[in-house]
């Protein structure tokens, strides 16, 4: 992903790359499930929401030794998954948000 913005499939692929790389961590997932109030065995119907993708990337950009060790292990730039999150629903304000 080298464009200015991310199309929204690209954006997709990030994410579920970023998900893949939490799940696989067991550190990593139990502090996500923590912070997001998602239980393990809920993932896969999470993962379908609006906004759960904008999550996981969320999740990856708040900590930047998270976000440096994803890009390395996925050979990812870093800056891509800024650019991933804006082109997913809910990953910034242009996306309209449920009530």
């Amino acid at each position: 992903m080298t464009k200015a913005a991310a199309t929204r499939e690209e954006a997709e692929g990030v994410a579920v790359a970023a998900l893949g790389f939490v799940a696989s961590d067991p550190e990593l997932l139990s502090r996500f499930l923590a912070i997001t109030g998602i239980e393990a065995t809920a993932i896969r119907r999470a993962a379908a929401e609006p906004g759960f993708l904008a999550g996981v990337l969320q999740f990856i950009l708040a900590h930047e030794p998270t976000l440096m060790r994803f890009a390395q292990e996925t050979a990812t730039p870093p800056e891509a998954v800024g650019k991933a999150l804006g082109a997913l629903p809910l990953g910034n304000d242009r996306h309209e948000r449920s009530i």
